[in-house]
């Protein structure tokens, strides 16, 4: 209780206020002049990703008060009931079950047809699954608009195929950052939306005597509408990126996604495969140990709902200033293969650092190692995996990324809830630190794919072929 009142306390100063208002405009006058050395091409992309994460975010906040309002008490099932907490896990988890099933395809089918209409049938589908949303009374109804939406949101992979098809390869790491960055900003404000399309819902539509109002629907409404206008955009002024003179070396084998995906595990040695492995295992032992994150800070720092967000927007802060004014520096300076590891370290660092800490100040200083860590480690990886593949597979490849990045963020959470439970609430910490670390071994030897010209896409037998 004595930290929570500090901390409130801290915010409320006029002197903290004012040095907090003066870094905050240093930073976003530098953050400004960065931003205008963005090219149009992919600005153009930043602004459909950052209106696409600002739609979903608008909903993910409201899920649980949803089911929670549908589902009532739960139901009972085969002897067994189900409470609102496991109702709520589910409905969360068809995202990422149809989101890995659909990953893969999508990225092959943009590899075969395009970027753009991609990402045009995607956003299609996001917006029908808001107005499901919007509309569901029942529990089945929730769960299928989840579905809906997570089969039509494969397509990150796509997003960041796109990204390679339009920098050359020395700059695809820092604009995989400004992207990322994009995307966090959306995560910020759409919750900002998703409160304010609730007030909305309430509000009398129709002058006069009528009554027209949106009620719960309001959010999934205002979330579709902006997938629409998304569309537009995309249609107006995103230009294909995909190249189709290219023609197919001699030898080289174009897989199904389920070979692709078999491929990773099989011939686990190659770069393309290493680098999807310290993809997944990275971002799911991060992600996955935030799921017991709210558990964690208020047993050791008694952090509550009321100041859970002052972790998120510090945290959020660095990450985008992290992505935007760091990261194309020290990818100059160090190459994307020393950064990723460097990344690797800082973010292992942070997370080891957090049980660590005994005081505000140490927790501080962790935590922001972890912000610096996923900004120089998931745009390299991703970046240097563009390089080891060949043009005609950098949507499939992208789609196997988030594929198995999804696996782990599914049986990550599961893990660390269970260690949280029964070793300790710092375990999952150590874990996750741990695993993390060990996959800066599987990025040694990667140096050499950095390097301009260089190209080493897999065949069929399972050999390289340099190109």
């Amino acid at each position: 209780m004595i930290i929570q009142q500090n901390i409130a306390q801290s915010f409320q100063s006029p002197i903290v206020r004012v040095l907090l208002g003066a870094i905050a405009f240093g930073l976003l006058y530098v953050l400004w002049r960065e931003v205008r050395k963005i090219p149009a091409k992919l600005f153009t992309l930043m602004a459909t990703a950052f209106v696409d994460m600002v739609g979903l975010l608008m909903i993910i906040p409201l899920l649980p008060f949803y089911v929670k309002t549908l589902g009532g008490s739960g139901f009972d099932f085969m002897g067994m009931h189900f409470g609102i907490g496991i109702i709520s896990a589910f409905i969360v988890a068809a995202f990422t079950f149809a989101q890995f099933l659909s990953a893969p395809m999508w990225g092959r089918f943009s590899d075969r047809v395009g970027r753009r209409p991609t990402l045009l049938i995607a956003l299609g589908a996001a917006a029908i699954a808001y107005l499901i949303f919007g509309f569901a009374h029942s529990l089945l109804v929730l769960f299928l608009s989840r579905l809906v939406q997570g089969a039509g949101g494969g397509t990150v992979g796509v997003i960041q195929a796109y990204v390679a098809d339009s920098t050359d390869p020395k700059d695809r790491a820092r604009a995989l950052g400004w992207l990322s960055a994009t995307t966090n900003l959306g995560v910020a404000l759409g919750p900002v939306l998703g409160s304010f399309a609730i007030s909305l819902g309430k509000r009398d539509l129709m002058p006069g005597a009528g009554t027209l109002q949106m009620g719960h629907a309001a959010p999934g409404i205002m979330a579709a509408a902006l997938c629409i206008l998304n569309m537009i955009f995309v249609a107006r002024y995103l230009k294909e990126s995909r190249d189709f003179s290219e023609q197919p070396k001699e030898g080289e084998v174009r897989r199904t996604s389920a070979q692709a995906i078999r491929r990773v595990i099989s011939h686990s040695s190659e770069p393309a495969s290493r680098l999807i492995w310290i993809y997944a295992i990275s971002i799911g032992a991060f992600q996955g140990s935030f799921s017991v994150l709210a558990l964690f800070l208020n047993a050791r720092f008694q952090v509550t709902e009321q100041t859970i967000f002052y972790f998120f927007m510090y945290i959020g802060s660095i990450s985008v200033f992290a992505r935007v004014l760091l990261l194309g520096r020290a990818v100059d300076w160090l190459g994307e293969a020393n950064l990723s590891r460097l990344g690797i370290v800082l973010l292992a660092a942070g997370v080891l650092g957090m049980p660590l800490s005994r005081s505000l100040g140490m927790l501080a200083v962790a935590v922001a190692l972890i912000p610096l860590g996923t900004a120089f480690t998931f745009p390299c990886v991703t970046a240097l995996l563009s390089r080891v593949i060949s043009p005609r597979e950098r949507g499939l490849y992208m789609g196997l990324q988030q594929t198995y990045g999804g696996v782990t963020r599914i049986i990550a959470p599961l893990f660390f809830g269970w260690a949280f439970d029964s070793i300790g609430v710092r375990a999952p910490y150590f874990f996750s630190s741990a695993f993390i670390l060990a996959t800066v071994f599987l990025g040694f030897g990667l140096d050499q794919y950095a390097r301009p010209g260089r190209l080493v896409a897999p065949d069929a037998a399972g050999d390289k072929s340099e190109a």
